[in-house]
């Protein structure tokens, strides 16, 4: 067990000692690669900050419950058990006194509502679903409608079906991408490692004659295709940190103008890690085939 421990760090610092000994190719590879992983990553996370976007300040994914006008206090509490029964998350009570006030509040409306015999408006609930998916939001207002002292149930289905939609084909677009991309990737290690074997030609073939099995051979360049894609999408991840660094100010800015605020979301420590090791298994994957596509030419 020692044995294979000492041979897997000496491996891993040969691997380290050819990082250091071209920095110059190094620094190109490793912007290569943090560019071929940046774009599906800042592409991943855009679409995470547009979902958060919909999901908190759009009133199409809430379902209003509009009471009939004869509904009393009694309604009004059956409705609020049927709410906490079906689990349909979170709610809030607007009394019809209250919405009156608000559209007496709002310019231009306070003569219209003073000239009104009685108060047109009802009582209503405002749901905010846990669960945000099409089908589930139409089936739940489907459920609110059949309930008795139930007058309207609003929900823009079609606008959130719009949404939804675009966000498969944008998750599908960026999942296309980080394909093509991993490809290029495991492209560049390979080439890269097929350079490092063929100026060590020489060197392989006398470890072979003297018994080195394929697995040492290979060892110190699967490290140091490892090693190269983990750098990589550090490197990435510190890129979509840049982005949303100098993007910040300006989304603040462009909430604000709307009358919300809005921060944007970069990659989480598990995330950046996630990358780190995608790109590691991706550039030990270019290694494993360039190398062994050279000890089976060389027999």
């Amino acid at each position: 067990m020692s044995a294979w421990i000492a041979q897997h760090l000496a491996a891993l610092r040969d691997a380290l000692r050819r990082l250091a000994a071209a920095p110059l190719n190094t620094a190109l590879s490793l912007l290569v690669i943090g560019i071929a992983l940046t774009l599906p990553s800042a592409g991943w996370v855009a679409l995470e900050n547009l979902r958060m976007v919909a999901g908190g300040s759009s009133n199409s994914q809430q379902i209003s419950i509009f009471l009939t006008l004869d509904a009393g206090k009694r309604d009004v509490g059956e409705i609020e058990t049927r709410l906490r029964a079906a689990g349909a998350g979170s709610w809030h009570f607007v009394a019809r006194e209250d919405a009156l006030k608000r559209l007496q509040a709002t310019e231009g409306m306070a003569e219209i509502v003073a000239s009104l015999p009685r108060n047109p408006l009802p009582d209503a609930f405002i749901v905010e679903p846990g669960d945000l998916r099409p089908e589930a939001l139409e089936a739940l207002a489907k459920t609110f409608a059949d309930w008795p002292k139930v007058a309207h149930v609003q929900l823009d289905s079609a606008w959130i079906k719009r949404f939804d939609a675009f966000l498969r084909i944008a998750r599908l677009a960026v999942t296309m991408l980080a394909g093509l991309f991993a490809a290029a990737l495991v492209a560049v290690t390979f080439n890269t490692i097929r350079l490092q074997i063929l100026a060590q030609a020489a060197e392989i073939e006398v470890a072979r004659l003297i018994g080195a099995t394929d697995a040492f051979i290979r060892r110190p360049f699967q490290y140091f295709g490892a090693l190269e894609g983990a750098l990589g999408g550090l490197l990435a991840a510190a890129l979509v940190a840049v982005g949303q660094h100098l993007l910040a100010a300006p989304v603040g800015e462009l909430a604000a103008l709307y009358g919300g605020s809005f921060a944007l979301r970069g990659l989480s420590l598990g995330e950046t890690a996630l990358l780190a090791a995608a790109g590691a298994a991706l550039g030990w994957l270019g290694a494993q085939i360039s190398v062994a596509i050279h000890l089976r030419r060389i027999g």
